[in-house]
This record gives structure tokens, sequence and C-alpha cells, in this order.
């Protein structure tokens, strides 16, 4: 697997997306400066107000994009996407906890194999819906051709600030994309409450919700769903998915 990334390592641009992540960005740029399959590594800060940006020196060969106004994850991926020059875009959040060298191999190798046209993950605390049906559809690691987000930080600009991976939904299906789904077990993401408190972190993950339902009816988050679930050429078979695997063997051995 990582034969395979390294092979092709000079494609792939890992665009970050980090606001007030001072104490989590350097776990991240841990993981995956000097990897192999990463031609280049660019952090977004939008406009934190802690010492994200101060903590990002310590990385020279990472490329920063900075602001001083907070303007969300959607334009600040947009900004980080226009900048990149590779022919594959990894996004991956800035939140994660338990992120290691081997996750990004796994999530490379489908599309660096061929097998699939874009990969998304799957946390280990995505939520049960998503682990139990195999798909998290709002998931922010994937990796994916950069002809997709030609657009993007023109649409980007117009979108609400948690817009972002509805959006990117949408040209999945419209180039109905090869999709392949990536446990990832041993990683999780750090929920807002964590950061923020109960209270603010409840507000926020309220507001997350407003800004995808701007983008998306809850009938239109539904079509998504259903539809992206049909495009996934590599599931990712948690838990539920591998038992009813082996009833189905057990009945065709039968």
């Amino acid at each position: 697997m990582a034969t395979v990334a390294h092979r092709t390592a000079a494609g792939i641009s890992c665009v970050v997306c980090a606001y007030n992540e001072a104490d989590r960005i350097g776990a991240i740029l841990d993981a995956i400066v000097g990897h192999p399959a990463l031609a280049e590594i660019i952090v977004v800060n939008d406009g934190s107000t802690d010492d994200t940006l101060a903590r990002l020196a310590a990385w020279p060969s990472v490329r920063v994009i900075s602001y001083a106004e907070n303007r969300g994850k959607t334009w600040a991926m947009g900004q980080g996407v226009s900048a990149a020059r590779g022919d594959w875009i990894l996004l991956l959040d800035a939140d994660l906890a338990g992120l290691r060298a081997r996750d990004i191999d796994a999530l490379a190798a489908p599309v660096l194999d061929g097998r699939a046209d874009m990969s998304i993950s799957l946390r280990r605390n995505s939520l049960w819906f998503y682990r139990l049906m195999g798909l998290d559809f709002v998931s922010g690691e994937r990796l994916l051709p950069a002809e997709v987000m030609v657009e993007a930080a023109k649409a980007m600009a117009r979108l609400p600030r948690w817009g972002a991976e509805a959006w990117l939904n949408e040209q999945v299906l419209a180039r109905r994309l090869r999709l392949a789904v990536v446990d990832w077990p041993g990683v999780s993401n750090i929920r807002k409450h964590e950061k923020v408190g109960a209270l603010q972190g409840a507000l926020e993950e309220l507001r997350m919700t407003a800004d995808a339902l701007r983008v998306l009816s809850p009938l239109g988050v539904a079509r998504q769903y259903l539809a992206l679930l049909g495009q996934v050429t590599q599931p990712a078979r948690p838990p539920m998915r591998r038992a009813l695997s082996r009833v189905a063997e057990l009945r065709r051995a039968a």
C-alpha cells in the first residue's frame, strides 16, 4: 500500500482547514508531514484567535494560507483547494485524534490503485447510523481528483459556512464517481463540546445543521445519502456489514 502511494507521490495536495486548533494541529501535522504520498501540505488558518498560526511555524515545509477574519470551513476549503497544485486533493479535518500515516495510506490506496475515483473515511466515532450503513457522507476526510474542485473556490464563496460537504457530494453524484469507503477504526474527530463546552458546542452543532439544510432540504439530504450509497464500489464493511455479508455467504453455501 505504501509502495503505491510512493509511486504516485507527485500528484497529491493535502488541504487542512484550521480554526483555533493550536492544541490539535501538531498531531495532524506529525502524521502527514513527510508522508511519501503527499507532494504538498496546505494549512488554511481560518482567522484563528489562538496560537494556531504560531504553531505552524514548527513545520516550515507546510504552505500556510492565513487571514484575520474567521469565515468558516467552506470558505477556507475553497481557498486551500484553489492554491493546490496536485492532480488529487486530500482533504483532512484539523480536529482528528489518532491519525497515523497508515491511515493516509489506507485512504489513498483505492484511488491510486484505480479501484475508485474518490475515497472517504468512516471514523471510529461516526454516527451509529453511518457506521451501520457503511457511509459517513459528511466526513471531512476525502481523496478525490483535483478536476472535481475546479470551481470550488467560486462555489464555496457563495455557500454557507458549513456547506462544503453537501456541495462536494453533489459533484460526486453528477460525475458518477466510484466511491470507496475506508474504515478508520483508530481515528475519531473531536466533537464541538469537547473544544468549547457543552452549551457552545450544542449551538455550533445546530448552526452546522442549519447550514447544511440551507444547501439541501431534509428530503434532499435523504436523496443524496441514498444516491451516494449507490455509488459505493468498495464498502468499508463495518461490523454490521461484515455480519450481514457473512450471513449471505452461509446462505449461499447452504
